[in-house]
């Protein structure tokens, strides 16, 4: 048992302006049915296996200033980022005015805590660790805790979960919980995401070196000057060398390319340690345009298959974080699609029911509700966005009932059609230049803004904010180095929802490159947008040397054909009537993904690049296809 610490005391009243939700039946102080919160204890050390302290903030529910004697559940939140956060704040005096203690923690080696960060691994233990004591130590918890939060505190959660802590009784998991790090997130089947973990090291070195050289030195240095370098083998050259727990953590993934033990960690792989996890109530919570979301949708199916909790699924159309928005990028969905109480009486609903025991209309919910995008008529809005539209839609299965899973061809002409294509078909074959690799405009990912990656829905055109694009910014469809292959404007709306698969026949004269393919809703010309829209809905991506296993990579021969699967995110959206359907096929997304040199060196290790010619092949006995998953009147679901 861990030692109880000194006797708390209350240390601050914060005063908040009462939100205008209030959880049915609850009438804790006259008619208002609040609490005051009261910050009752700042930096209480809690302490994990080995010693180490994690500073964490308690929150109180409170009369005339007094915390209430009555044990109640307990609210966890642990976080990188500061439990100090100006969102975190209101959100632990909203849930403590709801009748909740509430504890906000730094995590290891972040601002008031002890030790040293390391991102992802360590954060089951002391996960476990920090539930298990704040429960049993803290004599006004009655002994049941549940934790939420977003990208890093879904991370910590999850971690936690897998070790099943017995006072853990519920998660609210938004935008994270890693299912396998090495097939999304941290690589992307074999591919490294660098933008998301170079942006995310120099933005959290810049924000928590204490020692103010090297503070100093990360604020005069331009991530976006730097990115391209770490793939070079650079170790101990970069501005991160003096950090060096940052500096290992990139090093480490980035080199560490085949599939092995490392991946097949707790903190790092959910997907094989089910089995183990807390069979509690869970909420996975993710976003079309996130980069968590093959994930979010496959650790919900994973448990909902084993664990008698009950297990909920919510997929909006919304980016990294962006529950409350009702865009992502420059795209508008309408205002139904953003969750307007997302931080505050959202969380109470699922909390007060599965923690309190009260019927709040969440035990009424289907398992499973899905934003399906699409179905807007194209118009610029008011804030210069196109207007695509969507609805929910809510469903007990994934796919959903009836979807029919249909073959779409890649044909020599630029057509992709249900027919495939006769024989003799010659291939189409382009150059990738490592050099000038295809920029990233939008897609399913953490936004990093410093180094100019912004995740969402785009026209797909070079931009000048986009890092990679260059002038005239053009048309990402016009580079030779993207091959186009489209629908006929459609004779009907077809709304393709769920999981995408795109088998690709191919050779290249390297011993590795790499092949991407995004899924595209074609707009037609308009007032709005004379030269229409090309709309990024989904996109995937596949490191040739990893096409037939993850843990045995096996290179090319120069100018063989070989069968490759690219598993873009999968999606919801109606591509309407008179859109096109398209498939746009190259070899990089820089910054969100590294470039693939072409020479077969060791990744994130090599200092030379050879531009390679890649050949598609699409005749009758190489038919390069796309499945797309179309449901039949998906429109007539439960909004």
């Amino acid at each position: 048992m861990i030692p109880m610490l000194a006797s708390l005391s209350v240390l601050t009243l914060v005063s908040l302006q009462a939100a205008p939700q209030v959880a049915a039946g609850r009438k804790a102080d006259g008619e208002t049915g609040l609490y005051e919160s009261v910050l009752f204890k700042e930096n209480l050390m809690v302490p994990m296996r080995d010693g180490v302290r994690s500073a964490t903030d308690i929150y109180r529910p409170a009369r005339n200033g007094q915390p209430i004697d009555e044990k109640l559940p307990l609210l966890l939140h642990r976080t990188g980022y500061n439990k100090k956060g100006e969102v975190l704040v209101q959100q632990a005096h909203y849930f403590a005015q709801h009748g909740y203690v509430v504890a906000v923690q730094d995590d290891r080696g972040t601002y008031a805590s002890e030790g040293i960060q390391n991102k992802y691994i360590g954060w089951g233990r002391d996960g476990h660790d920090a539930i298990e004591w704040l429960a049993t130590n803290l004599p006004y918890v009655d002994g049941q805790v549940g934790m939420w939060g977003t990208s890093y505190g879904a991370h910590t959660q999850a971690s936690a979960a897998i070790l099943n802590p017995p006072h853990l009784k519920t998660l609210v998991i938004n935008h994270g919980g890693l299912y396998n790090a090495w097939q999304h997130k941290i690589r992307n089947h074999g591919v490294f995401e660098l933008g998301q973990q170079i942006g995310w090291a120099f933005n959290q070195a810049s924000a928590q070196v204490y020692n103010p050289v090297a503070k100093k030195m990360m604020a005069n240095e331009d991530a976006a000057d730097w990115v391209r370098t770490f793939s070079s083998g650079n170790r101990g050259l970069t501005p991160l060398a003096s950090i060096p727990n940052f500096e290992e953590y990139i090093y480490d993934q980035m080199t560490r390319a085949d599939y092995d033990d490392f991946w097949r960690q707790p903190d790092l792989n959910w997907s094989l340690h089910y089995d183990q996890t807390s069979d509690i109530p869970m909420l996975q919570i993710g976003g079309w345009y996130d980069s968590y979301t093959p994930g979010t949708i496959l650790n919900y199916l994973g448990l909902a298959k084993i664990k008698k909790s009950p297990q909920r699924l919510l997929v909006g159309s919304w980016t990294h974080g962006g529950n409350e928005r009702s865009y992502s990028g420059n795209v508008e969905f309408g205002a139904e699609a953003a969750t307007s109480d997302f931080r505050s009486a959202f969380h109470v609903r699922w909390f007060d029911h599965f923690l309190k025991g009260e019927k709040t209309g969440v035990e009424a919910e289907a398992p499973i509700r899905l934003f399906v995008m699409g179905t807007g008529d194209g118009h610029r809005d008011a804030n210069g966005r196109l207007f695509h539209g969507g609805y929910w839609l809510s469903t007990s299965s994934w796919p959903l009932p009836g979807t029919r899973f249909t073959p779409y061809y890649l044909h020599s002409d630029g057509t992709l059609k249900a027919e495939r294509a006769g024989p003799n078909v010659p291939p189409t074959t382009y150059t990738y230049d490592p050099r000038h690799p295809v920029p990233t405009i939008g897609g399913s990912f953490s936004e990093q803004a410093i180094l100019k990656m912004w995740s969402g829905g785009f026209d797909q055109r070079e931009k000048e904010d986009f890092l990679g694009s260059t002038p005239p910014y053009l048309p990402l469809r016009v580079r030779p180095d993207v091959v186009v292959f489209q629908t006929e404007p459609l004779a009907a709306d077809v709304a393709v929802i769920g999981p995408i698969v795109v088998k690709l026949h191919a050779s290249s004269t390297a011993v590795d490159t790499d092949f991407t393919a995004k899924l595209v809703d074609v707009y037609p010309p308009s007032e709005d947008y004379p030269s229409g829209y090309d709309l990024n809905i989904t996109d995937g991506v596949i490191r040739a040397r990893y096409r037939n296993s993850p843990e045995r990579p096996e290179f090319m021969t120069p100018g063989e054909v070989y069968e490759f699967t690219i598993d873009p995110f999968p999606t919801a959206n109606v591509f309407k009537k008179g859109h096109r359907i398209r498939i746009d096929i190259s070899s990089s997304s820089y910054p969100r993904f590294d470039v693939n040199p072409n020479t077969g060196e060791p990744l994130g290790k090599g200092r030379r690049v050879v531009p390679a010619d890649n050949s598609i092949y699409h005749d009758a006995t190489r038919p390069s296809h796309v499945i797309l998953p179309i449901v039949p009147a998906a429109g007539s679901g439960s909004r």
